[in-house]
């Protein structure tokens, strides 16, 4: 399996050097961007290599793909990566029905267009807000497919559940688009209260075995990328996370 970090989840616990360091002791091969990395691609690069880490995939804004896809592309280029995400859409940005969220999955195929292009795979990321229902009972996420059918889409299962969903419908209704899969979990009642309500992964609610095993077995997804949004320790996360997984 192609196991991999989200560095999100490392942002409070600095030098980067130092966390890219941990990774690679604790066993991990792979990494995932986010824009609290781009300042100094050569230079990340560099520690990346140091480190025996790669960075398949990244997180970029949906301003700098539609605004300045150069740039982009240039750190991607110069991180090494294969996959091109799209992570969130600010609030005041969201469509309040069901054709401005077609609109908008008309913009993503139009980037994931430019980036094949470019010679890179792309989808979109979900958090939970996709899945509030619209005035007309539909989901964002599926007014995003009617406007983009052949989107790639990097599922994060636990912003599903929270958004309100049922993980396995959507997995099974749209398994040839999961091309990533963000691996978090749920702490269960009155436990991650000062993170959260997140969990290390295999220590919460998420039946990730399962999911898992559903995952590889339909979805051509590569990539499994640990997260935890706001961890008090990230090693710890890290560490049980990956041991929690490759118990699998």
């Amino acid at each position: 399996m192609n196991w991999s970090f989200q560095l999100y989840s490392a942002r409070n616990f600095q030098p980067w050097p130092d966390v890219l360091k941990t990774l690679a002791e604790l066993g991990y091969r792979n990494v995932e961007g986010f824009g609290g990395v781009y300042a100094d691609p050569a230079g990340f690069r560099a520690d990346l290599d140091r480190n025996g880490l790669a960075m398949p995939s990244g997180h970029f804004p949906i301003e700098m793909l539609e605004g300045d896809f150069g740039k982009a592309q240039s750190i991607a280029t110069t991180l090494g990566m294969k996959l091109i995400a799209c992570p969130y859409l600010q609030a005041p940005d969201r469509p309040i029905d069901a054709e401005g969220w077609r609109g908008f999955g008309r913009r993503l195929a139009a980037v994931s267009q430019r980036a094949k292009d470019a010679g890179f795979d792309f989808a979109w990321h979900n958090h939970d807000f996709e899945f509030k229902p619209l005035p007309d009972g539909s989901t964002p996420q599926a007014r995003i497919f009617e406007g983009a059918p052949d989107l790639g889409w990097e599922i994060d299962v636990a912003w599903v559940i929270r958004g309100g969903a049922e993980p396995m419908k959507w997995i099974n209704d749209h398994d040839p688009q999961i091309v990533a899969v963000h691996v978090k979990d749920i702490a269960r009642p009155g436990e991650g209260l000062d993170e959260d309500g997140w969990s290390d992964v295999g220590h919460g609610t998420v039946d990730w075995k399962g999911l898992v095993a559903a995952l590889k077995s339909s979805t051509p997804a590569k990539y499994y990328i640990m997260e935890q949004d706001n961890p008090n320790d990230f090693r710890r996360f890290a560490a049980r996370s990956l041991e929690t997984v490759k118990a699998f």
